[in-house]
């Protein structure tokens, strides 16, 4: 194995990885790059879409940015599970990228053009349908096949499991490698500050199955080569040892993985009359309380080395949604309940008027033989010619000479 990055030359590493990550495939391709979505919102064309009531919204809502969020007291839901980009901003920003994404992934399902139309058409169905009645809540009891599966998953999935998926198959401890780098001695020791503050330990001890007095022990850290859109940033996994505090089993102990992550400034826009003066850890904490409960019910803000950072614990029933290949039947049942999860986060936030009024004007703009607003189609349409041609040039100027290497070792 070639040596390690040390943390002086990570970011040129992680930035050529990101590269390319980004040119497996188009759906690969749109995941990171949100900064060229709102390079499109922010152009003459984005300047014709709605202006919805100013909510939290996702800020970078693609489909590997939802699935099943373990909750503190047991549960699983399916919530949006990434919130680096959360911003008050513009809830209609969400439902051109959730639509973005999902017209990707039909492409490289290699699904016809009309599957794509149908599907765009279940994404405003979906998340039409959270605005009805009353203010929703996060579960939905009907879940499409590859939700169902992917849920079936996560609340099986065990301690061992998780473990298992993230260090490895019977491993314990954070090993070095490709998914782990070493870390410098000042990030190791404000690691181990952040393990002995309060703050931490209640967030480690909120679980229902642990006991609120257990005490927290730093274990082990390492920096966290993980994502896509994150890659370059400041990133690590932390494993600590729990030592049950109830006075029945003091000897009882017990593991757990702490994902400690950089947070910078979106690139999604806020609202005009927002106030955004908060450090970005404190935005992006705010954001998943209002958006995914579940999640920001696990989460905290801090500073570390000068980053302003967000802490959670990893629970067995974390996982995302993966649509890489996908039916034109299952493709359509997954772009409604999508439509509708991201419509419930941003129907909480409003007023039964405020409510009513959005959803007239999703209503509006409709064609006879189209079933979604006009301008959703046509954003829709041009997006993906833009990623489509960025995605061919970004596999010409940042793989092709990988390939070629790869080509050459191979002959050789």
């Amino acid at each position: 194995m070639p040596p390690l990055p040390s943390p002086v030359n990570r970011v040129a590493t992680l930035l050529g990885r990101r590269d390319l990550k980004m040119a497996r495939s188009a759906h690969a391709f749109v995941r990171g790059s949100t900064e060229r979505f709102y390079e499109w919102i922010a152009s003459p064309a984005g300047q014709g879409l709605p202006s919805g009531p100013a909510v939290w919204i996702c800020g970078d809502c693609h489909v590997g940015n939802l699935g099943p969020i373990g909750h503190p007291e047991g549960q699983a839901v399916v919530e949006l599970r990434d919130l680096d980009q959360t911003v008050i901003g513009n809830p209609i920003h969400d439902v051109v990228r959730l639509a973005l994404s999902l017209a990707m992934a039909a492409r490289s399902s290699d699904l016809p053009g009309v599957t794509t139309a149908r599907m765009t058409e279940d994404v405003v169905a979906g998340y039409e349908h959270a605005f009805a009645g009353a203010v929703p809540g996060e579960h939905i009891a009907v879940l499409p096949e590859p939700i169902r599966v992917v849920m079936k998953r996560a609340v099986r999935r065990t301690w061992g499991g998780l473990f298992d998926d993230r260090l490895g198959r019977g491993v314990r401890t954070i090993a070095l490698g490709r998914r782990f780098w070493p870390l410098a001695d000042e990030e190791r020791a404000a690691l181990r500050q952040l393990v002995a503050h309060e703050a931490t330990r209640r967030l480690v001890t909120k679980l229902a199955s642990r006991h609120d007095d257990s005490e927290v022990r730093f274990v082990d850290g390492a920096f966290w080569v993980k994502g896509c859109s994150s890659l370059g940033l400041w990133r690590t996994a932390v494993l600590v040892e729990i030592r049950d505090g109830s006075k029945k089993d003091r000897k009882k102990r017990s593991l757990s993985l702490i994902d400690v992550k950089q947070a910078i400034a979106p690139i999604a826009p806020w609202a005009p009359d927002a106030a955004h003066d908060v450090p970005p850890g404190q935005r992006v904490l705010s954001g998943a309380r209002v958006l995914a409960p579940a999640l920001g019910a696990r989460m905290i803000a801090t500073e570390m080395l000068g980053r302003s950072v967000f802490v959670r614990e990893l629970l067995p029933q974390d996982l995302k949604v993966e649509l890489d290949h996908v039916t034109a039947r299952d493709g359509r049942s997954v772009a409604y309940y999508l439509g509708m999860v991201v419509g419930r986060a941003h129907a909480r936030q409003l007023d039964a008027d405020a409510r009513r009024h959005w959803s007239g004007v999703m209503a509006s703009h409709r064609t006879k033989n189209f079933d979604a607003p006009s301008w959703l189609w046509r954003a829709v349409v041009e997006l993906v010619a833009l990623h489509e041609r960025a995605y061919l040039e970004h596999c010409r100027r940042y793989a092709l000479a990988a390939s070629r290497a790869a080509d050459a070792a191979t002959a050789a």
